[in-house]
């Protein structure tokens, strides 16, 4: 999708399907970062917290990034109506530019399908962990049915975890979490949880 996309439909972005489907990520997620509280969090293509939001209180602070700015401006006004105290927005495109920041745990959720170069990015982010950090990615499994020239159609495990291997992280473990009715381009998918530390 070209970002262009993303900036119109920010407003209208959290739909009952899209809230539906980031609680059963977070409900994945949450006990996994359960015992984070020193810990900082990353969320990369946040878009309007949907997830994230849900984890900052299990965490020291929440960075949302986006390389929408209408996606952040949802997220920051959720922030202040919630009074959330220990997350703020960046707006930034890790694929044009190299971070300068750090974090402990890095979240990717349903974001990598969008990216092009999937190793790239997946570069980006284990240099801005840091050591004894963890990358969570929550994306589609592949399916075939599936054809959009500017979306992946989903990742198999063992390719992704070959690329995770390269860029450095030393474990990985991925597993399927959640099958859905219609949730990947009107079509039926299933959902994995690809959990590495570097």
């Amino acid at each position: 999708m070209e970002r262009n996309v993303f900036e119109q439909i920010a407003k209208k972005y959290d739909t009952e399907e899209r809230k539906e489907l980031a609680n059963v990520i977070v409900k994945e997620i949450k006990p996994i970062v359960r015992n984070s509280k020193s810990k900082s969090l990353l969320d990369y293509g946040s878009g309007t917290g949907l997830v994230s939001l849900e984890l900052a209180d299990l965490v020291d602070n929440a960075m949302l990034v986006d390389a929408s700015e209408q996606m952040l401006e949802v997220a920051k006004a959720k922030i202040s109506q919630r009074e959330i105290t220990n997350a703020e927005v960046l707006h930034s495109d890790f694929t044009e530019e190299d971070p300068t920041i750090k974090a402990d745990i890095i979240l990717v959720s349903l974001v990598l399908l969008h990216i092009p170069d999937t190793k790239k990015i997946l570069q980006q982010l284990f240099s801005i962990l840091n050591e004894g950090g963890k990358l969570l990615i929550v994306d589609f499994d592949k399916n075939e049915s599936i054809h959009h020239p500017k979306v992946h159609n989903g990742f198999l495990h063992e390719e992704l975890k070959k690329i995770l291997t390269e860029v450095g992280f030393s474990f990985t473990e991925i597993k399927t979490f959640h099958q859905g009715s219609r949730i990947f381009m009107k079509q039926d998918a299933s959902m994995f949880l690809s959990r590495s530390i570097n």
